[in-house]
């Protein structure tokens, strides 16, 4: 199978970002990382995220499970040396999502979540979608924010992503209500050549 996802030691640079924020990302140290992690999970805008009644101990060991699987991958955003945001991409043929629709060849599910806030979604947007698109293998994004999380949704739409409705699945933390949503290579590619209006 073409790999779609970044691979690497925890704690190892895997991409960076081709435009000026100075972007990087890094594979998740489920032990070194723990600490950061869990003050983001457990802040009140979290939630939705469904990690915050987790203990240190119990969110090292989530994110160690998560390591040994081939097919889910956890890596932390940085600018410089500082963590801005988690990044989780998978291949969602592999996930409780593939319940919710029909997965295509060169489909890589994500989740995104801004821990710090000295990055903003306007730079950090771009430069996941720029990540998770920088293996060719890739052809499509897909993301399913909680349909309760509406600045999620509609940061989603913002990001350029088609909304293709609600679904409703099981997931590890019991039934997810959701926004399906695609982003395509393609629809990606155009918003970035797309010449500025005015």
């Amino acid at each position: 199978m073409t790999r779609r996802l970044h691979e690497g030691t925890p704690g190892e640079e895997v991409w960076r970002s081709s435009g000026r924020s100075g972007l990087r990302v890094t594979v998740l140290d489920p032990v070194a990382d723990v600490d950061v992690l869990h003050d983001w999970v457990t802040r009140p805008h979290a939630g939705f995220f469904g990690l915050g009644e987790l203990t240190r101990d119990e969110l090292r060991a989530t994110y160690e499970f998560v390591a040994s699987l081939p097919t889910h991958h956890a890596y932390l955003v940085r600018t410089g040396d500082d963590p801005v945001a988690l990044a989780q991409l998978y291949h969602p043929e592999d996930d409780p999502v593939a319940a919710a629709y029909d997965v295509e060849p060169g489909d890589v599910g994500a989740h995104f979540f801004r821990g710090g806030d000295s990055v903003g979604w306007g730079v950090l947007g771009p430069a996941l979608v720029e990540f998770a698109f920088s293996l060719p293998a890739v052809e499509r994004i897909v993301v399913e924010p909680d349909v309760r999380n509406r600045p999620a949704v509609a940061r989603t739409a913002a990001m350029g992503f088609e909304l293709a409705g609600e679904v409703r699945f099981e997931s590890p933390h019991g039934p997810k209500h959701a926004m399906l949503a695609f982003l395509t290579r393609e629809r990606a590619l155009a918003a970035v050549t797309q010449p500025a209006s005015g």
